[in-house]
């Protein structure tokens, strides 16, 4: 009797027939998204290969290929000038008081408006504090600038009634930092207050329940409900926020920077733009934004590891 031999099984081939099976079943969606793909793919992963000019001394005449291979020169003379650090630090004071302040401040809200009893008032106050998020920079600026004017702004009328000296606090380096992190905070505390409000809406009411048959205060139940139900969501969006910690707004820092808060105000993206269009100097504008990349990068592997193995959440 002949004896039967089993042929292998090719799981990679198997698997790789299944996946196809499901990309033909479903392929509206992937029709679909096929478009988003695409610009994706052409504005964003296309151009990454324009980061080589930060290792050449470009020049538009020779092309990005043509131009001659630097290295690291472009990085060593950005560290080596003395606005280097001041830009890192300005940078970090801004990204640091924005998270210290801006991130907590929609948990806190949103933890607020949750234990308003009367739904007609928690909508109110919702509208209200989500509204300036639909003003844009420009105008925010020009509220900021018309609101803290010493002689006709209502900090001027303020500081007046109260017979106090007239001090322009945007011409202040110390006092840059607050206006910028507070009017961030006023534009967007609103709109940050929906992620923690949509978080609260599914955590159990027997949870509640049981609370208060064993008689927890208010703040027990913020503390030993509502916190732990959203604190998967403030871990994640946490690591978002530090990997562009780096990345400061340049509209608005741009349009509050004078002369006076110069030293305070100027950041890493503003200094790019600066030498990298201003002054045409491309190399060194790129290596400059290739740095502040990176290191949003590496901080963003960074939180991420240390959230997986703290808190078991992580975006991947």
């Amino acid at each position: 009797m002949e004896k039967s031999i089993a042929l292998p099984f090719d799981a990679k081939t198997e698997k790789r027939k299944a996946t196809w099976i499901k990309i033909l079943r479903n392929w509206q969606l992937y029709v679909m998204i096929a478009p988003a793909v695409i610009m994706l793919f052409v504005f964003a992963y296309i151009p990454m290969a324009g980061a080589q000019i930060a290792f050449r001394d470009y020049n538009p005449i020779q092309g990005i290929w043509g131009s001659p291979w630097v290295g690291l020169d472009n990085f060593k003379w950005f560290f080596s000038i003395p606005d280097a650090w001041r830009l890192i630090r300005n940078t970090l004071v801004l990204s640091g008081l924005g998270i210290l302040l801006g991130f907590s401040a929609p948990i806190v809200l949103a933890l607020m408006i949750n234990e308003i009893p009367s739904e007609r008032f928690k909508r109110f106050v919702q509208t209200v504090t989500y509204a300036p998020n639909f003003i844009s920079t420009v105008v925010i600026v020009s509220i900021i600038l018309t609101f803290l004017n010493p002689r006709t702004g209502a900090y001027g009328l303020i500081i007046d009634a109260f017979h106090l000296p007239a001090v322009d606090l945007l011409a202040k380096p110390s006092a840059f930092p607050w206006i910028y992190v507070l009017s961030n905070i006023w534009q967007y505390v609103g709109f940050d207050a929906i992620v923690y409000l949509a978080a609260l809406s599914g955590i159990s009411p027997d949870l509640y329940e049981a609370a208060k048959i064993d008689g927890a205060s208010r703040l027990q139940k913020i503390r030993h409900i509502d916190i732990p139900g959203i604190l998967p969501v403030i871990v994640i969006l946490l690591i978002l926020e530090m990997s562009s910690i780096l990345g400061i707004c340049f509209e608005k820092i741009f349009l509050m920077q004078n002369g006076p808060n110069l030293s305070a105000s100027e950041v890493i993206s503003n200094y790019v733009y600066n030498m990298g269009l201003l002054r045409a100097d491309f190399s060194f504008g790129t290596a400059v934004g290739l740095f502040n990349s990176v290191i949003n990068f590496l901080l963003l592997i960074c939180a991420n590891w240390i959230a997986r193995r703290t808190q078991e959440v992580s975006l991947w």
